[in-house]
């Protein structure tokens, strides 16, 4: 019998790649989600496999990741990049890919956990097909992001009512947030299974070295003043307040500011057309100086950004979670963030970091300055930041909740 057959389990993350290097258009926090997750209950013994959609006929069709856990990329569709809104035509074929794997390799799974609404759906067919538990983490909810959008796109009626099936037909809904619950059960559904697990960080990785080691590295000038944003460019991240708020800081003529905008981007493609948009605002406000764009951090460079930072920024118009806040909460750098969503669950105001209104650039410039001129409240933030990820925010932490979840529904299902 294939080894894989004991204690199997199916990660679907159909858009977001576990194994492509983060930063890339489409690789962001989901991306890092559900590889964490799959490395991590691999450690505890179980063998994960995570099924994604092959974006290139040039990637390897199995990558793997240790022992237990690899990825595994389906045709669906073209093999070549494809924006998310366009993915879901193509989620039967996704469907049919799976089936005919888990065939192939003479697999049964346990249980399967699916990643956001496009996976969503391709999990209720497997569920129904294959009678076994699912497991779904929205990610995002369309229900909370088209309430900041003046226009909703073709896909949003199509991705509402799918968000809802899960909801009301999956065997367990993961919120990572108690915000991100009572989003769920105000503009999705009253039905429907829901816990609290929330998203986690390698703590290992961060904290290993000070500001002054990280910016020698990187370069920075030991006074810099170092604000840091790594992440997708996309209009909802906020770069935009952010660059605002650096322009009507009080260190703006300042020699010593650095702001550093990290995340790559594609000549062309919407990532890139809103680089350029970034960039020139940044010219607009006249901070070509003082703003660095280097593109796309790599996960051994990521930490020396995050040391080197005096302040990291998350000003997402929402975010369910937030797992950037959380690796600079762990590297001992404060956030300010924005006032929303699982933000507001991941920082407590004033005592790990500062939250400020989404899209006010006021009020994000305050609180900028509030910690570029005040030392000791900018250290002391820092320690109980990194002090409330190691007890709330490991992976290790999140994959045994998670275990015991999966380990409940699949006894349910055995004995039903």
């Amino acid at each position: 019998m294939n080894d894989r057959a004991t204690r199997a389990i199916a990660l679907i993350s159909v858009h977001g790649d576990p194994a492509v290097e983060i930063g890339r258009e489409e690789a962001g926090g989901q991306n890092v989600y559900v590889r964490q997750v799959g490395e991590a209950l691999a450690r505890q013994g179980w063998h994960v496999d995570m099924f994604t959609r092959a974006s290139s006929s040039q990637q390897p069709k199995i990558v793997e990741h240790g022992d237990r856990c690899r990825t595994v990329r389906l045709t669906a569709g073209p093999e070549k990049f494809i924006p998310r809104q366009d993915i879901f035509d193509y989620g039967a074929q996704f469907v049919n890919s799976f089936l005919e794997f888990q065939t192939r390799e003479k697999l049964n799974y346990f249980l399967i956990h699916t990643n956001y609404w496009i996976s969503g759906w391709v999990g209720l067919q497997l569920r129904q097909q294959l009678a076994i538990p699912q497991i779904h983490t929205y990610h995002s909810l369309g229900a909370v992001k088209y309430q900041t959008e003046t226009e909703i796109p073709k896909i949003g009626a199509t991705r509402l009512k799918i968000e809802r099936d899960c909801l009301e037909r999956a065997d367990c809904i993961i919120a990572t947030s108690p915000q991100e619950k009572e989003h769920m059960r105000s503009l999705v559904s009253q039905l429907g299974n829901i816990e609290v697990i929330p998203c986690g960080t390698d703590i290992r990785r961060f904290y290993t070295i000070g500001q002054t080691e990280g910016r020698s590295h990187l370069g920075i000038p030991k006074n810099a003043k170092v604000i840091f944003y790594i992440g997708r460019f996309d209009r909802r991240k906020g770069i935009e307040t952010l660059v605002r708020a650096i322009g009507k800081s009080s260190w703006k003529d300042d020699d010593r500011l650095q702001l550093i905008i990290g995340g790559g981007s594609r000549p062309g493609e919407s990532d890139g057309l809103e680089r350029e948009r970034i960039e020139a605002i940044v010219v607009e406000l006249k901070l070509e100086a003082k703003t660095f764009f280097p593109g796309r951090i790599s996960d051994l460079e990521l930490p020396l950004y995050y040391a080197a930072a005096d302040v990291c920024v998350v000003p997402s118009h929402y975010e369910p979670f937030g797992l950037v806040a959380i690796e600079s909460m762990a590297s001992g750098t404060p956030v300010v963030a924005s006032n929303v969503g699982g933000l507001q669950y991941t920082i407590v105001d004033g005592e790990t970091g500062l939250l400020a209104p989404a899209k006010d650039v006021r009020a994000f410039a305050i609180a900028i300055d509030r910690l570029l001129n005040n030392s000791k409240l900018r250290d002391t933030l820092g320690k109980n930041a990194r002090k409330r990820v190691e007890e709330k925010f490991s992976w290790e932490g999140v994959a045994t909740q998670l275990e015991q979840l999966y380990l409940k529904l699949i006894n349910q299902t055995a004995f039903n």
